[in-house]
Protein backbone atom coordinates (compact mmCIF):
# COMPACT_ATOMS: atom_id res chain seq x y z
CA UNK A 1 0.00 0.00 0.00
CA UNK A 2 1.01 3.62 -0.64
CA UNK A 3 1.31 6.08 2.18
CA UNK A 4 -2.16 7.17 3.42
CA UNK A 5 -0.80 9.97 5.71
CA UNK A 6 -2.60 13.37 4.82
CA UNK A 7 -3.50 12.65 1.91
CA UNK A 8 -6.92 14.14 2.18
CA UNK A 9 -4.99 17.28 2.79
CA UNK A 10 -2.84 16.67 -0.20
CA UNK A 11 -3.86 19.32 -3.00
CA UNK A 12 -5.60 17.76 -5.89
CA UNK A 13 -2.80 19.25 -8.24
CA UNK A 14 0.18 17.08 -6.90
CA UNK A 15 -2.15 14.25 -6.68
CA UNK A 16 -2.59 14.07 -10.11
CA UNK A 17 0.84 15.23 -11.47
CA UNK A 18 2.13 12.16 -8.83
CA UNK A 19 -0.67 9.68 -10.22
CA UNK A 20 -1.71 10.87 -13.27
CA UNK A 21 -4.18 8.51 -13.46
CA UNK A 22 -6.18 9.59 -10.85
CA UNK A 23 -8.16 11.93 -13.68
CA UNK A 24 -9.76 9.09 -14.44
CA UNK A 25 -11.17 7.84 -10.81
CA UNK A 26 -11.99 11.24 -10.21
CA UNK A 27 -14.20 11.45 -13.14
CA UNK A 28 -15.82 7.98 -12.29
CA UNK A 29 -17.11 9.57 -9.12
CA UNK A 30 -18.94 12.39 -10.92
CA UNK A 31 -16.14 14.96 -9.17
CA UNK A 32 -14.92 17.94 -11.34
CA UNK A 33 -11.34 19.02 -11.28
CA UNK A 34 -9.11 20.21 -13.14
CA UNK A 35 -5.06 19.67 -13.18
CA UNK A 36 -4.34 22.63 -11.52
CA UNK A 37 -7.04 22.61 -8.45
CA UNK A 38 -4.98 23.66 -5.79
CA UNK A 39 -8.32 22.38 -3.87
CA UNK A 40 -7.61 18.80 -1.22
CA UNK A 41 -10.51 16.23 -0.82
CA UNK A 42 -11.28 17.64 2.60
CA UNK A 43 -11.79 21.24 0.70
CA UNK A 44 -13.63 20.20 -2.30
CA UNK A 45 -16.32 18.19 0.53
CA UNK A 46 -16.73 21.33 3.39
CA UNK A 47 -17.76 23.15 -0.19
CA UNK A 48 -20.60 20.13 -0.75
CA UNK A 49 -23.72 20.79 1.51
CA UNK A 50 -24.92 18.18 3.47
CA UNK A 51 -27.87 17.78 1.60
CA UNK A 52 -26.09 16.99 -1.77
CA UNK A 53 -23.72 14.42 0.04
CA UNK A 54 -26.78 12.39 0.91
CA UNK A 55 -28.26 12.81 -2.54
CA UNK A 56 -25.16 12.14 -4.04
CA UNK A 57 -24.23 9.29 -1.40
CA UNK A 58 -20.94 10.94 -1.10
CA UNK A 59 -18.49 10.10 1.88
CA UNK A 60 -14.88 11.44 2.63
CA UNK A 61 -13.44 8.73 4.15
CA UNK A 62 -14.89 6.14 1.70
CA UNK A 63 -13.93 8.02 -0.99
CA UNK A 64 -10.37 8.39 0.34
CA UNK A 65 -10.30 4.46 1.13
CA UNK A 66 -11.34 3.82 -2.67
CA UNK A 67 -9.12 6.06 -4.04
CA UNK A 68 -6.02 4.64 -2.37
CA UNK A 69 -7.15 1.05 -3.68
CA UNK A 70 -7.37 2.52 -6.80
CA UNK A 71 -4.11 4.03 -6.79
CA UNK A 72 -2.62 0.56 -5.82
CA UNK A 73 -4.41 -1.68 -8.71
CA UNK A 74 -3.12 0.76 -11.35
CA UNK A 75 0.93 0.71 -9.82
CA UNK A 76 0.30 -2.92 -9.74
CA UNK A 77 -0.72 -3.05 -13.25
CA UNK A 78 1.78 -0.86 -14.62
CA UNK A 79 4.65 -2.33 -13.03
CA UNK A 80 6.22 0.17 -11.26
CA UNK A 81 8.11 -1.21 -8.36
CA UNK A 82 11.63 -0.12 -8.88
CA UNK A 83 13.44 -3.27 -6.28
CA UNK A 84 11.57 -6.46 -6.11
CA UNK A 85 14.56 -6.88 -3.38
CA UNK A 86 15.97 -9.58 -5.54
CA UNK A 87 19.30 -10.34 -4.51
CA UNK A 88 19.95 -14.25 -5.81
CA UNK A 89 18.50 -16.76 -7.76
CA UNK A 90 19.11 -20.32 -7.18
CA UNK A 91 18.27 -23.24 -9.64
CA UNK A 92 17.90 -26.79 -7.46
CA UNK A 93 18.59 -29.92 -9.63
CA UNK A 94 16.21 -31.93 -10.92
CA UNK A 95 15.88 -34.86 -13.68
CA UNK A 96 17.57 -35.15 -17.35
CA UNK A 97 15.20 -36.54 -20.24
CA UNK A 98 15.48 -39.91 -19.04
CA UNK A 99 14.64 -39.35 -15.33
CA UNK A 100 18.82 -39.35 -14.38
CA UNK A 101 19.90 -36.87 -11.51
CA UNK A 102 21.18 -33.93 -12.74
CA UNK A 103 24.76 -33.67 -12.31
CA UNK A 104 24.54 -30.70 -9.71
CA UNK A 105 23.10 -30.10 -6.65
CA UNK A 106 22.65 -26.35 -6.54
CA UNK A 107 23.59 -23.08 -8.58
CA UNK A 108 23.32 -19.69 -6.71
CA UNK A 109 23.28 -16.74 -9.28
CA UNK A 110 23.54 -13.11 -7.59
CA UNK A 111 22.57 -9.61 -9.23
CA UNK A 112 25.08 -8.19 -11.95
CA UNK A 113 26.28 -11.83 -12.84
CA UNK A 114 26.34 -13.43 -16.37
CA UNK A 115 25.83 -17.28 -17.04
CA UNK A 116 25.94 -18.40 -20.22
CA UNK A 117 23.71 -21.76 -20.92
CA UNK A 118 25.32 -23.75 -23.93
CA UNK A 119 24.34 -27.26 -25.31
CA UNK A 120 23.23 -28.79 -28.55
CA UNK A 121 20.41 -27.72 -30.70
CA UNK A 122 17.48 -29.41 -28.62
CA UNK A 123 19.26 -30.57 -25.69
CA UNK A 124 17.52 -28.44 -23.15
CA UNK A 125 18.39 -24.63 -22.97
CA UNK A 126 15.33 -22.79 -23.63
CA UNK A 127 13.82 -25.21 -21.20
CA UNK A 128 16.04 -24.17 -18.46
CA UNK A 129 15.29 -20.62 -19.54
CA UNK A 130 11.21 -21.78 -19.15
CA UNK A 131 11.52 -23.09 -15.53
CA UNK A 132 13.57 -19.96 -14.19
CA UNK A 133 10.83 -17.92 -16.13
CA UNK A 134 7.68 -19.83 -14.45
CA UNK A 135 10.36 -19.83 -11.39
CA UNK A 136 9.52 -23.49 -11.18
CA UNK A 137 8.57 -25.69 -7.62
CA UNK A 138 9.61 -29.35 -9.09
CA UNK A 139 6.28 -29.20 -10.98
CA UNK A 140 7.89 -29.01 -14.67
CA UNK A 141 9.21 -32.05 -16.94
CA UNK A 142 12.21 -31.69 -15.29
CA UNK A 143 11.64 -31.51 -11.91
CA UNK A 144 13.64 -28.17 -10.99
CA UNK A 145 13.21 -26.09 -7.78
CA UNK A 146 14.15 -22.05 -8.19
CA UNK A 147 14.26 -19.91 -5.37
CA UNK A 148 14.68 -16.43 -4.66
CA UNK A 149 16.85 -15.41 -2.10
CA UNK A 150 17.41 -18.68 -0.86
CA UNK A 151 13.61 -18.99 0.44
CA UNK A 152 10.84 -19.96 -1.86
CA UNK A 153 9.27 -17.39 -4.05
CA UNK A 154 5.91 -14.98 -3.69
CA UNK A 155 2.84 -16.99 -6.15
CA UNK A 156 2.69 -13.80 -7.15
CA UNK A 157 5.95 -13.94 -9.69
CA UNK A 158 4.15 -17.15 -11.22
CA UNK A 159 0.33 -16.05 -11.67
CA UNK A 160 0.66 -11.59 -11.80
CA UNK A 161 1.02 -10.06 -14.96
CA UNK A 162 1.99 -7.01 -13.08
CA UNK A 163 4.66 -8.66 -10.82
CA UNK A 164 6.87 -9.94 -13.34
CA UNK A 165 10.43 -11.14 -11.95
CA UNK A 166 11.77 -11.81 -15.07
CA UNK A 167 12.40 -10.12 -18.50
CA UNK A 168 12.91 -12.61 -21.79
CA UNK A 169 14.28 -11.65 -24.90
CA UNK A 170 13.57 -14.05 -27.48
CA UNK A 171 15.19 -14.52 -30.54
CA UNK A 172 13.04 -12.54 -33.19
CA UNK A 173 11.78 -9.08 -31.67
CA UNK A 174 9.21 -7.75 -34.02
CA UNK A 175 6.79 -4.95 -33.81
CA UNK A 176 3.52 -4.36 -34.79
CA UNK A 177 2.27 -1.24 -33.27
CA UNK A 178 2.35 2.20 -35.77
CA UNK A 179 4.66 3.89 -32.94
CA UNK A 180 7.70 5.93 -33.21
CA UNK A 181 10.77 4.76 -31.60
CA UNK A 182 10.39 7.85 -29.51
CA UNK A 183 6.73 7.11 -28.91
CA UNK A 184 7.44 3.65 -27.97
CA UNK A 185 9.99 4.63 -25.19
CA UNK A 186 8.10 7.34 -24.21
CA UNK A 187 4.96 4.80 -23.67
CA UNK A 188 6.88 2.68 -21.72
CA UNK A 189 8.26 5.50 -19.69
CA UNK A 190 4.69 6.82 -18.64
CA UNK A 191 3.62 4.23 -18.13
CA UNK A 192 6.27 3.34 -15.23
CA UNK A 193 5.86 7.01 -14.26
CA UNK A 194 10.00 8.04 -13.85
CA UNK A 195 10.34 11.83 -12.56
CA UNK A 196 12.72 12.57 -15.60
CA UNK A 197 11.05 11.08 -18.33
CA UNK A 198 12.97 12.96 -21.14
CA UNK A 199 16.14 12.25 -20.03
CA UNK A 200 15.10 8.57 -19.92
CA UNK A 201 13.78 8.47 -22.90
CA UNK A 202 17.17 9.65 -24.51
CA UNK A 203 18.86 7.45 -23.06
CA UNK A 204 17.56 4.32 -23.96
CA UNK A 205 17.56 5.62 -27.49
CA UNK A 206 21.18 7.16 -27.11
CA UNK A 207 22.11 3.46 -25.31
CA UNK A 208 20.08 1.37 -28.23
CA UNK A 209 22.44 3.22 -31.10
CA UNK A 210 25.70 2.32 -29.25
CA UNK A 211 24.37 -1.64 -29.49
CA UNK A 212 22.67 -1.32 -33.26
CA UNK A 213 25.14 -2.02 -35.99
CA UNK A 214 23.42 0.51 -37.98
CA UNK A 215 21.79 3.90 -36.16
CA UNK A 216 18.32 5.12 -36.02
CA UNK A 217 16.64 8.22 -35.22
CA UNK A 218 13.87 8.60 -32.51
CA UNK A 219 11.32 9.24 -35.35
CA UNK A 220 11.83 6.19 -37.09
CA UNK A 221 8.90 3.72 -37.06
CA UNK A 222 9.42 0.36 -34.46
CA UNK A 223 7.66 -1.34 -37.51
CA UNK A 224 10.92 -0.33 -39.92
CA UNK A 225 13.61 -1.28 -37.54
CA UNK A 226 15.48 -4.20 -38.74
CA UNK A 227 15.73 -6.78 -36.40
CA UNK A 228 19.17 -5.97 -34.61
CA UNK A 229 17.66 -2.37 -34.01
CA UNK A 230 14.48 -3.77 -32.51
CA UNK A 231 16.73 -6.06 -30.69
CA UNK A 232 18.99 -3.39 -29.41
CA UNK A 233 15.91 -0.97 -28.44
CA UNK A 234 14.45 -3.79 -26.65
CA UNK A 235 17.62 -4.26 -24.58
CA UNK A 236 18.09 -1.15 -24.24
CA UNK A 237 14.81 -0.26 -22.75
CA UNK A 238 14.52 -3.74 -20.71
CA UNK A 239 17.83 -2.59 -19.05
CA UNK A 240 17.15 0.79 -18.02
CA UNK A 241 13.22 0.36 -17.79
CA UNK A 242 12.33 -2.54 -16.94
CA UNK A 243 11.68 -3.64 -13.05
CA UNK A 244 12.63 -7.04 -13.75
CA UNK A 245 15.84 -7.75 -11.97
CA UNK A 246 16.19 -11.44 -13.89
CA UNK A 247 16.80 -10.96 -17.79
CA UNK A 248 16.46 -13.96 -19.92
CA UNK A 249 18.55 -14.29 -23.46
CA UNK A 250 17.62 -16.70 -25.88
CA UNK A 251 20.58 -16.35 -28.80
CA UNK A 252 21.75 -13.21 -29.12
CA UNK A 253 24.97 -13.77 -31.76
CA UNK A 254 22.84 -13.55 -35.08
CA UNK A 255 20.71 -10.14 -33.49
CA UNK A 256 23.59 -7.47 -35.06
CA UNK A 257 24.33 -5.59 -32.10
CA UNK A 258 27.38 -5.27 -30.02
CA UNK A 259 26.83 -7.77 -28.01
CA UNK A 260 29.56 -6.78 -25.21
CA UNK A 261 28.15 -3.47 -24.91
CA UNK A 262 24.39 -5.38 -24.57
CA UNK A 263 26.01 -7.56 -21.38
CA UNK A 264 27.82 -4.82 -19.94
CA UNK A 265 24.68 -2.29 -20.02
CA UNK A 266 22.80 -5.37 -19.00
CA UNK A 267 24.88 -5.96 -15.80
CA UNK A 268 25.34 -1.98 -14.94
CA UNK A 269 21.49 -2.07 -14.28
CA UNK A 270 22.06 -4.75 -11.24
CA UNK A 271 20.70 -7.34 -13.40
CA UNK A 272 20.97 -11.15 -13.49
CA UNK A 273 21.35 -12.45 -16.60
CA UNK A 274 21.46 -15.66 -18.05
CA UNK A 275 21.99 -16.39 -21.58
CA UNK A 276 21.43 -19.38 -23.94
CA UNK A 277 23.97 -19.34 -25.83
CA UNK A 278 25.55 -21.10 -28.77
CA UNK A 279 28.26 -18.44 -29.53
CA UNK A 280 31.89 -18.92 -27.96
CA UNK A 281 32.58 -15.70 -27.41
CA UNK A 282 29.39 -15.18 -25.56
CA UNK A 283 30.18 -17.98 -23.47
CA UNK A 284 32.99 -17.32 -22.47
CA UNK A 285 32.05 -13.61 -21.59
CA UNK A 286 29.87 -15.24 -18.60
CA UNK A 287 31.05 -15.64 -15.20
CA UNK A 288 29.97 -19.33 -15.87
CA UNK A 289 28.38 -21.49 -17.78
CA UNK A 290 26.04 -24.15 -17.37
CA UNK A 291 26.34 -27.51 -19.91
CA UNK A 292 23.22 -28.92 -21.02
CA UNK A 293 22.90 -32.65 -22.25
CA UNK A 294 19.66 -34.93 -22.65
CA UNK A 295 17.39 -31.97 -21.08
CA UNK A 296 19.51 -31.52 -17.66
CA UNK A 297 22.54 -29.67 -16.06
CA UNK A 298 25.54 -32.05 -17.30
CA UNK A 299 28.53 -29.42 -15.93
CA UNK A 300 28.53 -25.71 -14.64
CA UNK A 301 31.94 -24.51 -15.29
CA UNK A 302 33.71 -21.30 -13.99
CA UNK A 303 35.46 -19.23 -16.27
CA UNK A 304 39.26 -19.60 -16.25
CA UNK A 305 41.53 -16.73 -16.53
CA UNK A 306 43.10 -18.78 -19.41
CA UNK A 307 40.05 -18.84 -21.33
CA UNK A 308 39.60 -15.08 -20.85
CA UNK A 309 42.34 -14.95 -22.42
CA UNK A 310 41.38 -16.94 -25.78
CA UNK A 311 38.22 -14.72 -25.46
CA UNK A 312 40.74 -12.31 -26.51
CA UNK A 313 41.97 -13.78 -29.53
CA UNK A 314 37.98 -15.08 -30.37
CA UNK A 315 37.03 -11.14 -30.55
CA UNK A 316 40.18 -10.01 -32.86
CA UNK A 317 38.70 -13.03 -34.68
CA UNK A 318 35.36 -11.66 -34.67
CA UNK A 319 36.20 -8.03 -35.73
CA UNK A 320 37.81 -9.62 -38.99
CA UNK A 321 34.73 -11.05 -39.75
CA UNK A 322 32.34 -8.01 -38.90
CA UNK A 323 34.60 -5.62 -40.76
CA UNK A 324 34.54 -8.48 -43.59
CA UNK A 325 30.60 -8.55 -43.48
CA UNK A 326 30.57 -4.65 -44.27
CA UNK A 327 33.28 -4.33 -46.57
CA UNK A 328 30.80 -7.03 -48.96
CA UNK A 329 27.62 -4.98 -47.42
CA UNK A 330 29.33 -1.60 -49.16
CA UNK A 331 30.11 -3.53 -52.18
CA UNK A 332 33.59 -3.37 -52.03
CA UNK A 333 36.03 -6.22 -53.76
CA UNK A 334 37.73 -7.94 -50.88
CA UNK A 335 42.27 -7.83 -52.00
CA UNK A 336 43.01 -8.67 -48.00
CA UNK A 337 41.39 -9.30 -44.76
CA UNK A 338 42.47 -5.91 -43.24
Amino acid sequence: MIATENIAQKPVKDLLQEYPFLEGFFEEQNIDLNTDDQRSIEDIFAEVDEEDREDFALDQDKLVDSMLAYIDQMMAFLDTKEDKGVKSLTIKAGTNKSKEPEKFEELTIHKSEIICIVGPTGSGKSRLLGDIEWVAQNDTPTNRQILINNDIPDKKWRFSSSDKLVAQLSQNMNFVMDLTVYEFVELHAQSRMVENEQEVIEKIIAQANKLAGEQFTPDTPVTSLSGGQSRALMIADTAILSSSPIILIDEIENAGIDRKKALDLLVGEEKIVLMATHDPILALMGDKRIVIKNGGIDKIIETSPEEKGFLTELEKMDNTVQLMRKRLRSGEILTSLR
